[in-house]
């Protein structure tokens, strides 16, 4: 029986767990290995320092309402996008509200983990911290790594030949960066397309002397402001979208989204991808256009190699004087903490079961939260994660047997890619995932049920939104605010915007456009689906929220 349980970091995903686990009664203790909590999200301008942190101007890709932990909203007049202060501020709020503190031993560093030697019958691990010095010994009926994607840089300098033997600018893996400042009047280039490697070229073009950015695949780009000036994110990521996804033909719907980012700007014309391009790797960048538009930031391909001071690229080009390069090529999965044979079993996130349990092990008593790369908000799947894993360990929801798990592991196993750089673009849709994990926790809403019994409720989830929210509604662990907080959303939007309202404005603003395209969308959508039922294919309770 599981009752005492280590979370290791104190980041999102380890709050988010160290609070899921009292909501089950269990004891949770979150070790942190720095002096405060947040993550890679608590800004350090050490770069020497063991904490992994952000750089100093980074905002949140995903807007505060679909980012939010599902049972405590951000502040209202938050803005839509946070600065890493703001975040960490939002974190602490949560962390005060939840009397989470006390559970949290901060300077605290996990050595190791390992099974106790009657684990096969109680699930139980060893635990080895240091705590300035102190080690000590601990055993817990459970753990939950909550460390994240972001531990261990990759960086595959032998990819890139004379680099370590004869360039002799700097080098430096994008985990380093900070600002921009050092580095002012130089000529930089940037290897990797990824959100990260977008977001330093754009910076440092403003005061280095001219920066190239190195891609090695295609990238579309989106902004984060959508259709009306509404958070992307609020706008694409809906039940109603995900539908039309299933509904439509792959290729259509690839012609559509292609289609959707070339509104904005001919992403072919500035060499970044065609409509040919095979993948759908995507970045948010508002500012990386129109830097390559005005010459401060010029695209090249893949790097071939370097010389002493130059750059020669795969399609026979050279860039000389170069004096500093900055490695975006992403994070490897490493966990040095766990004993050998549990951790030469976990290659990626796609070898554990639901990206969370290692389906190998004896026990179920070990699992990773916010190990997993979405189209959406990490934190919103940590969180339905956590709430599923602790309700694992409390005894409420049982786990397949260990044969149905690895085979279900192994049906999803993705193709080897050609590089690195396309495993780490890798990403699941946000959507699927998070109400995949909401149906083996039993909150995932039931569209259909609810358009009986709140209709106006049922259309908010479908056609608007997916927040975190939703998954409050019912089951364990339901909230009674959680419909309040869905049909007020917009409003949390619009809050911090409305610094200065114009006179010839109407003093509120009508949602009922989203109640006029609702009717008419909902007949074409019938049109449709009556097709397929007469197919006798339709998965209702996949596709509108679990069972009627």
């Amino acid at each position: 029986m599981v009752h005492r349980v280590a979370v290791i970091g104190a980041g999102a995903s380890g709050l988010v767990a160290t609070k899921c686990c009292l909501d089950e009664g269990l004891e949770p203790t979150c070790f942190e290995r720095s002096e405060d909590l947040g993550g890679l999200w608590c800004f350090s301008d050490n770069a020497d320092c063991r904490r992994v942190s952000v750089y100093r101007s980074i905002i949140s890709n995903t807007s505060k309402e679909m980012s939010c932990f599902s049972d405590f909203p951000c502040p209202e007049d938050f803005p839509n996008f946070l600065p890493h202060s703001l975040l960490v501020e939002y974190f602490r709020m949560y962390a005060r509200h939840f009397q989470l503190l006390r559970y949290i031993r901060f300077k605290a560093t996990v050595i190791s983990v390992r099974k106790r030697p009657d684990f096969a019958t109680s699930g139980q691990w060893e635990v080895v911290t240091d705590t300035e010095g102190i080690q000590e010994s601990h055993v817990f009926d459970a753990v939950m790594v909550c460390t994240g994607n972001f531990q261990h840089p990759h960086l595959p300098l032998a990819s890139f030949p004379g680099i370590e033997t004869r360039f002799r600018g700097q080098y430096f893996h994008s985990q380093e960066y900070k600002d921009a400042d050092a580095f002012r009047g130089k000529r930089v280039l940037v290897v990797g397309t990824g959100n990260t490697g977008c977001d330093i070229a754009v910076e440092m073009s403003h005061v280095a002397a001219k920066v190239f950015l190195s891609a090695r695949s295609s990238t579309w780009v989106f902004s984060r402001v959508a259709n009306h000036g509404f958070p992307w994110d609020m706008v694409s990521t809906t039940r109603f979208n995900h539908f039309l996804e299933w509904l439509l033909p792959s290729a259509i719907m690839k012609r559509i989204k292609f289609g959707k980012m070339n509104s904005w700007f001919n992403h072919e014309i500035y060499g970044l991808a065609s409509a040919k391009s095979s993948n759908f790797h995507f970045i948010i960048n508002e500012s990386l256009p129109f830097r390559m538009l005005s010459g401060t930031i010029v695209l090249k391909s893949n790097v071939k190699e370097f010389t002493e001071t130059s750059a020669i690229f795969e399609d026979g080009t050279t860039e000389e004087n170069i004096d500093v390069v900055v490695f975006a090529t992403g994070y490897v999965f490493s966990f040095s903490f766990l004993e050998e044979s549990v951790r030469n079993t976990i290659k990626n996130n796609g070898t554990l079961y639901k990206c969370i349990f290692p389906p190998q092990l004896e026990r179920p008593t070990l699992a990773f939260i916010g190990l997993v790369k979405l189209t959406g908000s990490v934190m919103v799947g940590a969180e339905i994660q956590a709430r599923w894993v602790t309700g694992v360990f409390a005894g409420v929801y049982k786990l397949p047997p260990t044969s149905k798990m690895m085979a279900e592991v192994l049906k999803k196993q993705l193709p080897v890619k050609r590089n690195q750089s396309e495993k780490q673009n890798l990403k699941m849709n946000f959507i699927s995932y998070t109400s995949e994990i909401a149906s083996c926790a039993g909150v995932k809403p039931s569209v259909l049920r609810l358009l009986v019994t709140d209709p106006r409720l049922a259309l908010a989830i479908f056609f608007g939104p997916c927040t975190s929210y939703q998954y409050r509604l019912m089951g364990r662990g339901q909230w009674s605010g959680a419909r309040a907080v869905i049909l007020t959303q917009w409003q949390r939007v619009l809050k911090p915007l409305r610094t200065r309202v114009l006179a010839d404005t109407a003093s509120s603003h009508s949602w009922c456009w989203l109640g006029l395209l609702a009717l008419p969308t909902a007949l074409v959508v019938g049109v449709l689906l009556s097709k397929r039922l007469r197919m006798g294919w339709v998965p209702w309770a996949g596709l509108l929220g679990g069972t009627l």
